[in-house]
């Protein structure tokens, strides 16, 4: 009997020490966890009850005329419309470009002259061009057609005519070349006009070069969506790992791939974003 009495005074002294032990320690506060949920800032608050509380009425949007009958929108910077070359200078030494300018509007890859590039230097733009491959086919692969639009001279899309030919899929028409390959083949037949339009961000850069956002595509080929909004992850080498040299605003570059692919080109301009 005495035994459990002193037994059970032991326990109640252990457990009052544990309670007094408890309360001398101090209640840590949780820290909010970030689990990665968007939260949209401007939303939060009082809910509001009138339709009117979340209208607004400025900035007032830009009153822009659309492309009619094959013409630019009323804003765009025509960079090449069939009349001269004025725009454009070889890449290689900044002299006159040297393709060959078609009664048709157009023009056409001087082969072995070298790429051309806008006078001009361009950021974040949305960029119309129409380009045709020969109608008459001479070889195959990477040697039928091929040209390329080199984005601020660094970021190639593919030209190509695709038709009957097979190639890799990272370098077929419409990809971005060896980095992202086409949702689609969407060309019209060898000899026709094919229409790129092209939405391009810029990568960004820190003061040290050290590239901070990269920069994206979205590619609508005849129509249909073959880049959707896609991450550059550098430069687009034919051999070689991309490659993220810090740069501003740049050219837009035609390439001449040396091969006599005779591509032309006609109605290219662009809006600046």
């Amino acid at each position: 009997m005495q035994i459990k009495f002193m037994l059970s005074l032991l326990l109640g002294v252990a457990f009052f020490s544990c309670q007094e032990k408890a309360k001398e320690q101090p209640i840590e506060k949780s820290e909010p966890v970030d689990d990665g949920v968007i939260v949209y800032e401007e939303y939060m608050g009082t809910e509001p009850s009138t339709p009117e509380e979340t209208e607004f009425y400025e900035p007032v949007v830009p009153k822009v005329t659309p492309t009619m009958n094959g013409k630019p929108p009323s804003d765009a910077i025509v960079l090449f419309d069939g009349s001269n070359l004025d725009g454009w200078m070889s890449s290689a030494d900044s002299t006159a470009a040297k393709w060959h300018l078609n009664k048709d509007g157009s023009m056409t890859v001087n082969d072995k002259t070298g790429d051309i590039q806008t006078k001009q230097n361009f950021g974040d733009i949305q960029l119309h061009i129409e380009w045709r491959s020969p109608a008459e086919v001479q070889a195959e692969g990477q040697h039928r057609g091929n040209s390329g639009i080199f984005l601020d001279g660094l970021y190639e899309v593919q030209v190509l005519d695709q038709n009957d030919n097979p190639t890799y899929v990272n370098g077929q028409v419409g990809s971005i070349y060896k980095q992202h390959v086409p949702l689609a083949m969407a060309s019209v037949p060898s000899g026709e006009w094919n229409t790129y339009d092209i939405i391009y961000h810029a990568p960004e850069f820190n003061a040290d070069g050290g590239k901070i956002k990269s920069g994206t595509v979205t590619v609508i080929h005849n129509g249909i969506l073959v880049q959707d909004h896609i991450e550059l992850k550098g430069t687009t080498p034919y051999i070689g790992w991309p490659k993220n040299p810090p740069h501003g605003k740049g050219p837009l570059m035609l390439q001449d791939h040396g091969d006599n692919s005779r591509v032309s080109y006609r109605n290219i301009w662009v809006r600046e974003l």
